[in-house]
């Protein structure tokens, strides 16, 4: 158990070794969910690995997605078969081994009739059917994610019960993946990767790669030094063409509204609905555990000249309006201003090709060689990083003659990982074995001398005082902004972030009397 622990403690010594390890195999640039990926599949095949992250684990693209490992419907109407597969593969390796903890089945309807976006005649299930085999084929159960459907308009409005009434002619109920959390996912992989031995470093800059060399400055201390590798992967998304020039990205931005979930009328399903006039665009509503509902995302392109890492994603209010108003189309009543909590939003990193809709743009991802040991993993989708990972790292393997196993993550449960039935028997509360899984057992003993840890931080806040005691001893969090935005991404509703951060503090400057093992005085 103590060993998947990431803190500041564990940091400061692993910084300090690497004056003595010499050349490792394998340095991963970059913390979200490719690089975290990258790190465990290299490190589970027999290779040393470090992993060096600029800010925190998931502070960038990988922490601002739709929170969902789509199965490739939308690919698959594009004829991007291949895609198509991939990702509902993925996503039932995710679901049955990976991290059935994190993820679970999502509802998604689609209302149709007079004055909807969608008439019934344009919603033929064949197409639908034919995605269905497609994930049977690719591993998925139908227990898990049941066939698409019709469904009554008596049913769709007791799922979505603020959908309105007005020319509904029913809808088409279709079922995909739901992250409880995409941080949560990232911080599993490398908390599984750091178990095996990688040695993941957060607040390490990368300058400059030279010749495998990783020139490095500690954010913290402000010392340099210099890492080699027998190999460089460059995994930072839409970062990356500062360490490798040669990549060209079309960056869209993602962004989402964090409205109460009341004014969905506290929805059991997600609603779809498809913008008029541009295909393959649509708005979501997601529902959440926590009470709020994200509606997104638009595929907006991202205008820029000079350094893609300078842009501050950000939700602006034509943004705002938009989503609101097309989402509008098949409410009772429109979301009102008071209804909208937060927002957030993400750059994406597509590839580069030719002209067009972001929205038509190419989820695939491409492996970039400089000859001299920069291996640079761009492009892709959250549902298909482990495939990323696993392709980047044979690349590697390959190429520069690295001592290492096949890979061996498409079935390696990430820590926390149990499957549904063993989870239902975990006695403690709901919140903690969604976002912890079996892991939910030990945040209880460390809460046993305290039992106030398993109350809210603060009143109407759902995350629990223990999220930061562990957040601060086991996942890594280096300051309080990690605790908020990461581990318990209480910054999406900036009214909880505020009452939490007096909580916030105190479990830092706990954290500060961590013992030389990294564990802490209770």
């Amino acid at each position: 158990m103590i060993g998947t622990w990431l803190n500041a403690t564990r940091r400061q010594r692993e910084l300090a070794e690497l004056d003595d390890v010499g050349t490792v195999d394998l340095i991963v640039v970059g913390g979200g969910v490719v690089g975290a990926g990258v790190a465990l599949d290299a490190v589970t095949r027999g290779l040393s690995v470090v992993l060096l992250e600029s800010k925190d684990l998931a502070a960038g693209t990988s922490g601002m997605s739709s929170k969902l490992m789509h199965g490739g419907l939308r690919y698959l109407a594009r004829g991007e078969i291949g895609l198509a597969y991939e990702s509902a593969r993925e996503r039932a390796l995710a679901l049955s081994h990976i991290a059935p903890h994190l993820i679970q089945p999502l509802p998604f309807l689609t209302p149709y009739g007079p004055g909807f976006t969608v008439h019934g005649a344009a919603l033929p299930l064949a197409g639908l059917w034919a995605a269905d085999l497609m994930r049977r084929v690719a591993g998925s159960r139908r227990a898990q994610l049941p066939p698409p459907r019709r469904v009554t308009p008596a049913e769709a409005r007791l799922l979505v019960p603020r959908l309105t009434s007005y020319g509904l002619q029913g809808a088409v109920e279709t079922w995909d993946a739901q992250l409880v959390d995409d941080a949560r996912l990232v911080l599993g992989l490398a908390r599984t990767a750091a178990s095996y031995g990688a040695r993941i470093l957060t607040r390490c800059t990368v300058e400059k790669v030279v010749d495998r060399v990783a020139v490095v400055r500690d954010e913290l201390s402000g010392q340099r030094l210099d890492i080699r590798g027998r190999a460089v992967v460059n995994a930072t998304g839409v970062w990356a063409s500062r360490l490798e020039p040669a990549v060209r990205l079309r960056p869209s931005r993602g962004v989402h509204l964090v409205v109460s979930s009341e004014a969905l009328g506290h929805p059991r399903a997600a609603l779809t609905v498809p913008v008029p006039g541009q295909p393959h665009r649509f708005v979501f509503a997601l529902p959440q555990d926590d009470g709020t509902v994200y509606i997104g995302v638009t595929d907006t392109p991202v205008p820029h000249s000079g350094d893609i890492a300078e842009l501050q994603p950000a939700v602006s209010p034509a943004e705002q309006r938009f989503l609101v108003e097309v989402l509008g189309q098949c409410l009772e009543e429109p979301i009102t201003p008071d209804a909208i909590l937060g927002s957030f939003a993400g750059l994406r990193p597509l590839l580069e090709h030719g002209v067009g809709l972001t929205s038509d743009l190419s989820r695939r991802h491409e492996i970039i060689d400089d000859g001299n040991g920069l291996i640079t993993v761009v492009g892709g989708k959250l549902t298909t990083y482990r495939r990323m990972s696993a392709q980047a790292v044979d690349h590697a393997v390959s190429r520069y003659r690295l001592p290492a196993a096949p890979s061996r993550t498409a079935r390696l449960p990430l820590v926390g990982s149990a499957p549904p039935a063993r989870l239902a028997t975990l006695r403690a509360p709901r919140r903690l074995v969604r976002r912890y899984g079996a892991e939910a057992v030990s945040l209880l003993q460390l809460a046993e001398a305290e039992p106030h840890l398993l109350r809210p931080v603060a009143e109407g806040v759902p995350a629990l005082g223990v999220e930061f005691v562990f957040g601060a001893l086991a996942e890594g969090a280096l300051d309080v902004e990690d605790l908020l935005a990461r581990r318990t991404r209480l910054t999406l509703v900036p009214a909880w972030a505020e009452a939490a951060r007096p909580a916030a503090e105190e479990a830092m400057s706990r954290s500060r009397r961590l013992d030389p093992q990294g564990r802490l005085d209770l």
